[in-house]
């Protein structure tokens, strides 16, 4: 990179190869590519307005090198701080930046954060199932791919839909095409009956090799979670996801003092100040923040770094609704982290891989980002434009008496 290179032209680019994908591409006046991901699960298009009509004017001219000081303006200059759409943009600008420079010292982005520090990174995939049985089957299946780490989640008696389970279906994919969201119905004593029976059949089928995952999708009250927490503490869980909601972070304090379940939280959080309580009083045990809609590289690995000073690990949100690019960001701060335990990994669809061109790679129960330069993602930018945007949103949940509910 030329002393005079600047960044030239920022394109948002939105396709949607199976589902919507918000992709950003900044060039530079030597002609370097980098990409960032920017896609917000059901306002894919706030983002991508952000972006176009709000943050690409600004990075015209600018020296694309100076990647701090770039997130450090975003965060600081716009006034209206925080919130997903502004850091799932700045995310995006960050992880393209990063990209560049990789790509002009001819070294995977790992490099530049220190180098590894571990060979590969543990991922935990999705095993899910209407019925128990279903679910052992499909956990069976995810063995037999090489995962070492399941999540779980099945059905609950007497409900039509529940989340993390498609009745009839080998996968799940929560948001629905069309003009409004899905509404679902939701009994929280229904699935206080249900669930710890079921994680501890997954238990037994298994052993006590399988790391096992579940996630409660915030759908309980603090007094609820601690129940359940205490219900399945011989479930030997990795982690038990997101108990409540954590607005009110306070309220840990009751779940911690009534079990020793290991919590997991924050795949909702976009700055560190959203973990800051939840750090430093150890009321959880893993960091959820995901690199896109967390402000990016440098800002996941401030997340990380407080959280390794009070012992708690990160284990990054990574669903099929963050792109390939996203993935490949996340893998690349996995390596080098100390305190990065573990990395969400479903899986992608055939036309989502030929869109994202990536490096990163999974094997025996692990992924690895690549050691190409940069971030190791490119977009094909012509197959992208054959995908248009297609409306979708997340389901929305009731509980039995019409009131709303946390989905």
């Amino acid at each position: 990179m030329s002393r005079t290179d600047t960044i030239a032209a920022v394109d948002v680019i939105v396709t949607s190869p199976g589902r919507n994908y918000v992709a950003l591409k900044i060039t530079t006046t030597d002609g370097v590519v980098g990409w960032g991901d920017a896609t917000l699960n059901g306002r894919e298009l706030a983002v991508a307005a952000y972006l176009r009509d709000h943050v690409a004017p600004l990075l015209v001219g600018r020296d694309p090198a100076r990647v701090e000081d770039t997130w450090q303006f975003l965060y600081r200059g716009a006034y209206w701080r925080r919130g997903p759409v502004t850091m799932t943009a700045i995310g995006a600008v960050d992880i393209a930046l990063w990209d560049i420079k990789g790509k002009v010292a001819g070294q995977p982005v790992y490099q530049l954060l220190g180098g590894a520090v571990r060979d590969r990174v543990l991922s935990y995939t999705h095993a899910t199932g209407w019925d128990v049985p279903e679910l052992l089957d499909s956990v069976d299946a995810q063995r037999e791919r090489g995962f070492r780490a399941v999540r779980v989640q099945t059905g609950v008696p007497g409900l039509d839909t529940v989340y993390g389970v498609t009745r009839g279906a080998t996968g799940y994919e929560p948001a629905g095409r069309g003009a409004a969201p899905v509404v679902e119905v939701w009994d929280t004593d229904a699935y206080l009956r249900h669930a710890p029976g079921a994680l501890a059949a997954a238990r037994e089928h298994v052993g006590p090799d399988v790391q096992l995952l579940h996630d409660v999708h915030h759908r309980l009250t603090p007094g609820q979670a601690a129940r359940l927490g205490r219900a399945v503490e011989s479930v030997d869980l990795f982690w038990l996801e997101d108990v409540t909601p954590a607005e009110n972070q306070e309220v840990l304090r009751h779940v911690r003092r009534h079990t020793t379940v290991p919590l997991a939280i924050g795949e909702v959080f976009n700055t560190i100040w959203e973990c800051q309580q939840l750090i430093t009083e150890q009321l959880i045990d893993f960091v959820r923040t995901c690199v896109t809609h967390a402000g990016g590289i440098s800002h996941l690995r401030r997340i990380a770094a407080l959280a390794e000073v009070w012992q708690i690990r990160l284990g990054p949100h990574g669903p099929s609704d963050v792109s390939p690019v996203a993935l490949g960001a996340s893998l690349h701060v996995g390596l080098s982290t100390p305190n990065f335990a573990i990395q969400e990994y479903m899986g992608y669809g055939p036309q989502v891989h030929e869109v994202f061109q990536h490096a990163w790679s999974y094997a025996d129960g692990h992924l690895h980002p690549g050691d190409v330069p940069g971030v190791g993602v490119e977009v094909d930018e012509a197959l992208a434009a054959r995908f248009p945007y297609e409306p979708a949103y997340l389901p929305v949940a009731r509980r039995r008496d019409g009131s709303m509910t946390d989905w």
